[in-house]
């Protein structure tokens, strides 16, 4: 099971750090991933961190403002979110899987979202 955390409002240019916490099974092998879904818009890919964490991708629009990291000590995944922009309101969902190319064409393992909202 995945469980997101972190969202909340905040205005234009704010910061927000969300995490990811896997329980029942290890991080360790599984790449993962963020995606984020806005009202009446269809889910969209933001982030994907490969089995090694040797390689990082994104979305163009949130490229040199987010960062997905991982701790495996803590088995949790984080997203850190800077420069936010209204744009980037939207309930935010991680995601897993044992294969590196499953990010982010289709992943099996999925957590429920937290909100996040910007606004001023």
């Amino acid at each position: 099971q995945l469980q997101a955390s972190g969202g909340g409002s905040v205005q234009p240019g704010g910061s927000l750090r969300l995490s990811c916490v896997a329980s029942g099974f290890t991080l360790l092998g599984y790449a993962v991933g963020w995606f984020r879904q806005a009202p009446g818009k269809e889910r969209e890919w933001v982030a994907c961190l490969s089995i090694s964490s040797r390689k990082s991708y994104y979305a163009d629009s949130v490229k040199g403002r987010f960062t997905i990291s991982r701790s495996n000590a803590e088995n949790t995944v984080y997203l850190q979110m800077n420069s936010l922009k209204p744009e980037d309101t939207a309930i935010y969902h991680c995601a897993a899987d044992t294969l590196d190319t499953a990010c982010p064409y289709g992943m099996d393992y999925w957590g429920k979202g937290t909100q996040v909202t910007v606004s001023s």
